[in-house]
């Protein structure tokens, strides 16, 4: 798909585009002017050795210091050689400046830990108002506790790992995590998602062995070949501690899997959250909620384990949203290079089918991994952003058609069960290569349209700002909602809002975890095109209590409470 010939001088000045096809959507790298200048580290840059090197890391948006304004956490990895005492690259956290503009506090947050990090998952785990973390990594998780000392000189952050209940007396390889309420007591329960048994003494030789190789090329080995580890459920307790349940709860009895990023959906409308766990190079996980406690994986007999043809996938990211405005939520899945993404779509009676061809997807040499269900123009459709990057950086010395570093991914939902591929329309910002893993997507300057935050192996991450503005018109109609459950949990976490516009029924959940490893803006935003008003919605809170929702006009960001009665 070629770029239309023509620009309207106003909409270049304002840095946006007009194209013929009408997706009125370009993105802004406003990165350096934001002040995110920090690379992200993650092993080798030429060349990675082992798998610990290459998956890389996830991103948070949140609003830490309740402000009204999204800040960002940015995770990162190390170097097999290591640094130098008081060099190694830190995890970082940036406050926004509410004028485009971040600081950065990593120095005060507690949370500047070297290590391998990996995903974040973002939740009020103790009901006090104030946002939590735990963050996943190669060694030790951790949760943190915000103090709420956004005004004094102390530290944001406290780890209490340890005190919680959370520690591991083994070093694991922890990937995707998501916080919910599994049981509907109120109160934000873990889920922990383990890849793979990895230990440097014992690892592989590089490039040696059957699971060592890709298209001929040395590369590092796994995840084929590589022991697997199970997964976890910790149930929170109350009083600050969790209580590890993975094998009374079913969770950790699945086996054989190599587990990668979570996302927590009631894929079968029951009003119990289930786990989806996009898994690299073995079937998909996906939990059902038993209501007792108990989880049962039935992937399988739901059509969300293999691709159409019946072949495991490596699964990365993974998104969900209601791609085709049936109501039901459907989940988008990333893959690895010469394959093509999935789209499960939700046929309502507790099953999926494979709708990735007929929504218009190829196979594509990038290895995707980020990735989003985002309205990017507000016309009431959710559209595709996926960030790319292969993990074998010597192979494009010799294999020029898989290039390390990748352009993003946009695919325009034409409203009609398919989608265009506009990559090339959206500006050259979306162009520039990269290889990069994480992404989030979040509101972060407040005006009414979702930005992207992508991770980028060792530089800094890629801040995009959506110009959704044109010469002639203002753009679409939105809505952003704040949830705060009283009786659920604070966070609202496992919530959904259906919002009626004339014959359209939009539906959103509300996730702690999603894209690759990473954590969107918790406020649910929705595209309402040209509506000029919303005739009716409703919250289905998390312990399946529903309230009604009566004039809400369009534009405007809105903060929900839920009724305590």
């Amino acid at each position: 798909m070629t770029r239309p010939a023509f620009l309207l001088t106003a909409g270049l000045l304002a840095g946006t585009y007009l194209y013929a096809n009408g997706f009125t959507v370009s993105f802004t790298d406003v990165t350096k002017e934001a002040g995110l200048v920090h690379p992200v580290i993650y092993g080798g840059v030429d060349k990675k050795r082992y798998i610990i090197e290459t998956n890389g890391p996830g991103v948070a948006f949140a609003d830490f210091d309740n402000d009204g304004w999204m800040d960002i956490l940015t995770l990162t990895g190390s170097r097999l050689e290591g640094f130098p005492e008081g060099k190694a690259p830190t995890n970082r956290m940036y406050l926004n400046r509410q004028d485009g503009t971040f600081k950065d506090v990593t120095d005060q947050s507690g949370l500047n830990n070297p290590g391998w990090a990996s995903a974040v998952t973002v939740g009020d785990y103790d009901n006090d108002g104030w946002v939590d973390l735990f963050i996943t990594c190669w060694g030790q998780n951790r949760l943190y506790r915000n103090r709420g000392k956004w005004k004094t000189t102390e530290r944001f952050f406290q780890d209490v790992t340890l005190p919680a209940g959370l520690g591991q007396p083994e070093t694991r390889w922890g990937s995707g995590c998501v916080f919910l309420d599994y049981d509907r007591d109120g109160d934000l329960d873990l889920f922990v998602a383990n890849y793979l048994k990895f230990d440097l003494k014992s690892a592989p030789t590089p490039g040696k062995g059957p699971n060592c190789l890709w298209k001929g090329v040395p590369v590092n080995c796994g995840p084929k070949g590589l022991p697997t580890d199970t997964n976890l459920l910790y149930r929170n307790r109350g009083g600050g501690t969790f209580e590890d349940v993975s094998k009374t709860s079913g969770v950790g009895l699945v086996q054989g899997k190599y587990a990668m990023t979570a996302l927590v959906t009631d894929y079968n409308n029951d009003a119990w959250p289930d786990i989806y766990v996009a898994c690299d190079s073995t079937a998909c996980i996906l939990y059902r909620n038993n209501q007792d406690g108990t989880f049962t994986d039935v992937a399988l007999e739901a059509g969300a384990a293999y691709s159409e043809d019946g072949q495991s996938q490596a699964g990365m990211g993974v998104a969900s949203g209601d791609y085709d405005g049936d109501g039901l939520l459907d989940i988008f899945k990333t893959h690895f290079a010469d394959d093509l993404p999935v789209l499960y779509r939700n046929t309502g009676e507790g099953y999926f089918e494979d709708a990735s061809r007929a929504a218009g997807f190829d196979h594509t040499r990038y290895v995707q991994w980020g990735t989003g269900l985002a309205d990017l123009d507000n016309d009431t459709w959710p559209d595709i952003f996926t960030v790319a990057g292969s993990v074998y950086p010597e192979v494009e010395a010799r294999l020029k058609e898989y290039p390390h570093r990748n352009p993003r991914l946009v695919y325009r939902n034409l409203g009609n069960g398919r989608f265009q591929d506009v990559s090339n329309e959206v500006g050259p910002a979306v162009q520039s290569p990269y290889s990069s893993r994480g992404c989030a997507f979040a509101d972060y300057d407040n005006d009414g349209d979702i930005d992207i935050l992508a991770m980028n192996m060792n530089e800094p991450p890629q801040l995009l700002r959506n110009e959704h503005i044109t010469a002639n018109r203002p753009g679409n109609n939105w809505l952003k909602l704040q949830l705060v459950g009283k009786r659920s949990n604070r966070s609202a976490i496992g919530a959904r809002v259906r919002l009626w516009i004339g014959e359209r029924v939009l539906v959103q959940e509300l996730t702690s975890q999603a894209s690759y490893y990473s954590s969107n803006d918790p406020r649910l935003h929705f595209g309402l095109g040209a509506a000029q008003s919303i005739d009716r919605g409703e919250v289905r809170w998390p312990n399946g209590n529903v309230q009604v929702l009566q004039k809400i006009q369009p534009n405007q960001i809105i903060t929900i409470e839920e009724r305590g009665d």
